[in-house]
């Protein structure tokens, strides 16, 4: 498949497809018992994730509990996870705060701990207006070489990127992608016709309605367990095996429906220690799973078809085909019998 530039209305030029890969995490931050940084840990889990099918890793996100970790912390973890799977894995790393002047001090250290990319989110609390939106990207975009994911999360940051500020964020050479969490699929399209910026689903729920308008991959929190039903569904999309595409997307919701339960970090903690890999709790003000959450969520992945760590796994229903998590039959199900068979 060509990675060139395509023709698109209007003259522009679609962008080099995968400008950071097709599958990404956004990774936790193992924390050990005593609530510190696991280097040892983070190597080993980027590892475990490249090794899933996960071709990128956002570390430093929100996911990663990136508003809970100090600067020094931030700098040794990119530099851990990019000595273990650097040559392997993009390596994004996340440099936005409120703050554009945090923000660039982020992004320069980011760049002088081996990132190869940044992840930049719209500022949060200070609802800025466009201008500053504009301002703020442009200004950490510029305080170095690396190239830029934006990231749309008006959920979280109340104020989004309109269409007309991403086509003049879009003229900056650095800046090249977006991660999108504001579930605006006309927004989406409108600067994927009008930008050469790359588009990336950073919502599960909506992955694959996202490469329907165009996105080139996901940065996904469910990717921690099942980066390579993503990578399939990725690969039948693009192969123009839609109903196989549809059914593993089917075959993922129970996953997505646990992921809800909780919240993105807190899950993700939670389904890697139910599959045998403790990366540690949450730092507050995230606290851990409860007893009948962690249960919730091992029911949820054993529905999806996902095995779990004997040791690790609390009493939960079995996997029956035809019964989900919320109990009946679901189009979930019908997607794991079709696209996940379990032998």
């Amino acid at each position: 498949m060509s990675t060139g530039p395509e023709p698109a209305p209007g003259g522009q030029q679609h962008p080099p497809r995968r400008p950071f890969g097709e599958v990404l995490t956004a990774m936790v931050t193992p924390f050990d018992a005593d609530g510190e940084l696991d280097l040892a840990k983070a190597e080993e889990l980027a590892n475990h994730l490249v090794d899933l099918g996960n071709d990128g890793l956002v570390v430093n996100g929100t996911t990663g509990e990136g508003p809970t970790t100090s600067d020094t912390e931030k700098s040794e973890l990119i530099r851990a996870v990019v000595s273990a799977v650097g040559d392997r894995a993009t390596i994004v790393a996340g440099a936005g705060t409120y703050d554009t002047a945090h923000s660039i001090e982020l992004a320069r250290s980011a760049e002088r701990a081996g990132a190869h990319g940044l992840l930049v989110v719209t500022p949060y609390y200070s609802r800025p207006p466009q201008e500053g939106l504009l301002a703020h990207f442009t200004a950490v975009a510029d305080a170095g070489d690396l190239p830029v994911m934006l990231y749309d999360i008006p959920p979280r940051s109340v104020i989004g990127i309109d269409v007309d500020t991403f086509q003049r964020l879009a003229q900056n050479p650095r800046i090249v992608a977006v991660k999108d969490a504001r579930n605006d699929l006309r927004v989406g399209t409108e600067v994927l016709a009008t930008t050469t910026l790359a588009y990336y689903s950073g919502d599960d729920p909506v992955n694959l309605p996202w490469l329907s308008v165009g996105a080139v991959g996901f940065v996904s929190v469910i990717g921690h367990v099942v980066a390579d039903r993503l990578r399939a569904m990725i690969d039948a999309y693009h192969a123009g095996e839609h109903q196989r595409a549809r059914a593993l997307h089917y075959a993922m919701l129970p996953v997505i429906r646990g992921m809800g339960r909780v919240g993105g970090a807190v899950f993700a903690k939670t389904a890697l220690r139910l599959r045998g890999i403790d990366v540690g709790d949450t730092r507050l003000p995230l606290p851990p799973a409860t007893e009948d959450q962690v249960a919730a969520i091992a029911g949820d992945l054993a529905v999806a078809g996902v095995a779990l760590d004997p040791q690790a796994r609390p009493n939960a229903p079995a996997y029956q085909p035809g019964h989900g998590a919320l109990g009946g039959r679901t189009a979930a199900d019908v997607g794991a019998e079709v696209a996940y068979h379990r032998t």
